[in-house]
């Protein structure tokens, strides 16, 4: 199934706050600042965490004509990838911009990344949490 979080991403956590968003989702705060996203069984790196702990899994690059769909929360479809990392089916992959590089998205993905560099179409990861999201909506207010 995959990795999950790269081992030297994990700190010492003081404190940990739940907040529900609704059924199945929720923002964890770790020692005041929200690192991660519940999404039913699932942990994932919350997008607006940082790059210091962004930047610790997979990533895919995205085109620029793939970026709307990605923010609607669209799965990753190999035509619109332009870059690969190294990531096993299952892993927690980041899902970034061409333009500035920023993390749009993060899921899971559905290919291993050798594999998926062949195909010509399909899906590649599936989007779990994006920009705009409610996800990201409900962030603003705590």
């Amino acid at each position: 199934m995959g990795t999950s979080w790269p081992p030297d991403s994990l700190p010492k956590v003081k404190s940990i706050k739940v907040y529900e968003i609704d059924d199945g989702c929720r923002l964890l705060e770790v020692d005041d600042s929200v690192k991660a996203v519940q999404i039913s069984e699932r942990i994932v790196p919350f997008i607006g965490a940082g790059p210091e702990l962004l930047d610790r899994f997979a990533s895919v690059t995205v085109d620029m004509g793939a970026v709307k769909f990605v923010c609607n929360g669209a799965k990753v479809m190999r035509p619109g990838i332009i870059a690969f990392g190294s990531f096993k089916r299952g892993d927690i992959v980041a899902v970034r911009d061409q333009s500035h590089g920023k993390t749009l998205a993060v899921g899971i993905a559905l290919e291993d990344s050798e594999s998926a560099k062949s195909m010509t179409k399909g899906y590649v990861v599936d989007n779990l949490h994006y920009i705009s999201d409610k996800i990201w909506e409900a962030s603003k207010q705590i």
